[in-house]
């Protein structure tokens, strides 16, 4: 199995790392620590995020059904909003309750 910092490096080279960037929903900064092996926080949060966007890893949700582990990782990141049930049950689910959440349980 390739590595996700080799498709990561793979992917910026192909474009830059301003356009990998913005296809994670990250800083280009994030982008150049990670490949740099500075990035100060632990990576999993981006090693999700790259092999959902360029692996094609998914993760099953328990609202959505199986979905891209980048779009999974990006929906917790998601603040509340009470627009409408199905975006009110993701969130509760995102914020504790789903087994590939990485965000603390919150109380609504």
């Amino acid at each position: 199995m390739t590595d996700w910092i080799d498709v990561l490096q793979e992917e910026c080279n192909k474009s830059s790392q301003s356009k990998v960037a913005r296809r994670l929903n990250v800083s280009t900064t994030v982008i150049n620590q990670v490949l740099k092996g500075k990035y100060p926080s632990p990576t999993d949060r981006i090693q999700a995020l790259v092999e959902g966007a360029y692996m094609n890893r998914t993760v099953y949700c328990p609202v959505l059904g199986t979905l891209p582990a980048d779009k999974c990782e990006q929906q917790q990141q998601r603040p509340f909003a009470a627009i409408n049930p199905l975006r009110v049950r993701l969130y509760k689910e995102c914020h504790g309750r789903c087994p590939h959440s990485r965000v603390k349980e919150d109380q609504l």
